[in-house]
């Protein structure tokens, strides 16, 4: 609880997850290999890029990302327009899964039985090497630490290491673990630091798709996103972290 409620250089974060890709699409775990935005992750960050430049203007802001390929060229579609350049930062990298990277959910579930067994109740995977939860919140959260004094600060990372960070910034012990659902591809958190502490004002912020563009109409009229190309209620189709398979609840994490 004392990292997150130690006075932060930045006010404001923005912690944006990565488009989608290829990997994410098939359900594939990522972890710390760098397969590239596909077509739909680009058209993602083109979209959402404009929407959180408008949010933040006027506002001093930094913009730091993973440095894997799929967080930088997210990055890069806002860097212009906030005028900053990328500072990389290799602490926002992915959640490592250790033998799981490269491979699907179901090569997981067929050689690692046990393990997918471990993942899909939410418990420490045994075995599996990569990261422990903790590791990877001290990680991002020292990333934070070292922000130069902004008063913004947008993060471009992956849905594994954003859950730790967020769950960190909030002060949430092991027990309140996946109190959060995980971010979709690009879709992004905000927290304010107010009154010594952060509070989370936003999660899963998500920039609609039109009807002409895949949108899917909503009670209010508005067009939303489904499957794939959303955090919505619909579950993702990817494999990371936070990514439960579809027909189980998305909480289901990967951890080790």
């Amino acid at each position: 609880m004392s990292d997150a409620a130690a006075p932060p250089p930045v006010a404001r974060l923005v912690v944006w997850r990565h488009g989608r890709t290829e990997w994410n699409a098939g359900g594939r775990f990522q972890g710390q290999l760098d397969p590239p935005l596909d077509a739909v992750g680009r058209a993602q960050a083109a979209r959402t890029a404009p929407y959180l430049a408008a949010a933040l203007a006027g506002e001093d802001a930094v913009l730091v990302s993973s440095d894997l390929v799929r967080a930088r060229d997210t990055a890069e579609a806002l860097a212009p327009l906030l005028g900053v350049p990328v500072q990389v930062d290799e602490r926002l990298r992915e959640h490592g899964l250790g033998s799981w990277e490269g491979l699907t959910r179901d090569e997981v579930a067929a050689r690692h039985p046990e393990q997918y067994a471990d993942w899909l109740a939410g418990r420490p995977v045994r075995g599996r090497g990569g990261e422990p939860a903790e590791a990877v919140a001290h990680r991002v959260m020292a990333a934070v630490a070292d922000l130069p004094p902004a008063g913004a600060a947008v993060l471009v990372t992956h849905g594994g290491t954003a859950g730790r960070l967020v769950e960190a910034l909030l002060g949430l012990g092991v027990d309140q673990r996946r109190v959060f659902g995980p971010l979709g591809n690009c879709n992004w958190s905000e927290l304010s630091f107010q009154a010594s502490r952060w509070r989370l004002m936003r999660h899963n912020g998500t920039v609609a798709l039109p009807a002409g563009e895949g949108g899917v109409p909503r009670p209010d009229g508005t067009y939303g996103r489904s499957g794939a190309d959303s955090g919505d209620a619909v579950a993702p189709a990817g494999a990371s972290p936070e990514e439960a398979p579809p027909a189980v609840p998305q909480d289901a994490d990967a951890t080790t």
